[in-house]
């Protein structure tokens, strides 16, 4: 795979990443700043934080202080959508409302956020004629079809409102392409991990609760028996592709939708051992007992397989995996070792609020 640098050029553009103080959008930012470009970081901090922004701008190094800037707004009201997209030459657009089990139990605020302020960024790059936008879609779009790996032009019934809410999203973009001609990307994330990703909601992704919990003594929740699967996929394979996308000269990709993900399962069990081995070898504790995981009702929503198909983004942008799930878990676990937890932070014990009761 190319440098970062490479993909990006020389040449300094403006690029504006909403959710910049999430996880995924805190890497771009950090990544783009690293490599000389301007950059307009957006959030509202619902569930950015501004810690993620700090580190990212610290990692990046020194930069002038006509690189970076940072608006704090609402993507649903459309004058603050039109005053942050002015003079951008690229949008990459992270901002949502994650989890399926938050979709669940408040639909209207997912939509609200996931559709309303999409539709809006949309609109407000079409009238400021921004060249290029760049969006976060979901694997979750592919629903119930049963199909293994999963290619881009074949989907089922989504299984949730947050699915459903990146599918219209999906319908929206294309609508914007096809009538105003916008350069519109799509880029469909398989579970994402990585340092700076939310471990304290519980609401938050596996990895991240697993680590809290393991680090604490306790068993990790699956959710179902353990043999459902996952393409695990660390976060600088999603930072290139948003810059491949970013920076494409490809015509034929616009108005696409790509796989981004590693092309690999692993099931919940395998990702589980593998994250209390990487763990015991951090701390030196090789001869302690597994801790063995504490097994729920599989939640509703969720699928039982899921993997990716990447030929498209390999043969249309250029996109190459360059880290692999045990190379990614290696530099997350080392990330969080970083971190200190308390009792408070636990997820099995905030297992009620977002799922049911133990098999």
């Amino acid at each position: 795979m190319a440098s970062l640098g490479t993909i990006v050029g020389k040449t300094p553009r403006r690029w504006l990443v909403t959710g910049a103080a999430g996880f995924i959008g805190s890497h771009l930012v950090e990544s783009l700043l690293q490599e000389g470009q301007n950059v307009r970081a957006v959030d509202n901090f619902i569930t950015g934080r501004s810690s993620n922004l700090k580190e990212a701008v610290e990692g990046a190094g020194s930069i002038s202080p006509h690189q970076y800037e940072f608006f704090e707004g609402d993507l649903r009201e459309f004058a603050f959508c039109d005053q942050i997209v002015r003079d951008v030459d690229v949008v990459l657009h992270q901002a949502a409302l994650g989890s399926v089990p938050r979709s669940i139990q408040d639909p209207w605020s997912t939509h609200d956020h996931n559709v309303n302020g999409f539709v809006n960024m949309l609109n407000a790059a079409r009238v400021n004629r921004v060249r290029r936008f760049i969006y976060a879609s979901s694997s979750s779009v592919y629903g119930n079809d049963p199909s293994l790996p999963k290619i881009e032009d074949r989907r089922g019934e989504v299984l949730s409102p947050y699915a459903l809410t990146k599918q219209i999203g999906e319908e929206y973009a294309g609508i914007f392409h096809k009538i105003y001609n916008m350069e519109v990307i799509g880029l469909r994330y398989f579970n994402v991990f990585g340092p700076r990703q939310d471990f304290k909601s519980p609401y938050a992704a596996v990895i991240p609760r697993w680590l809290v919990d393991i680090s604490l003594g306790r068993g990790g929740t699956i959710y179902g028996d353990g043999m459902s699967s996952r393409d695990f996929c660390y976060v600088r394979n999603v930072v290139q592709a948003n810059l491949l996308a970013g920076t494409t000269s490809n015509p034929q990709a616009f108005g696409e939708l790509f796989n981004i993900a590693v092309g690999a399962r692993t099931t919940l069990m395998d990702l589980y051992k593998m994250l209390s081995d990487l763990l015991k070898k951090q701390r030196q504790e090789a001869g302690t007992q597994d801790l063995r995981p504490i097994f729920c009702r599989a939640r509703p929503g969720d699928i039982p397989h899921s993997q990716a198909n990447i030929d498209k983004a390999k043969e249309m942008l250029g996109y190459v995996p360059s880290h692999d799930l045990r190379e990614g878990l290696a530099l997350t676990v080392e990330w969080f070792g970083t971190r200190t937890f308390s009792y408070s932070d636990s997820f099995s014990k905030m297992s009620k609020e977002v799922s049911e009761r133990p098999l």
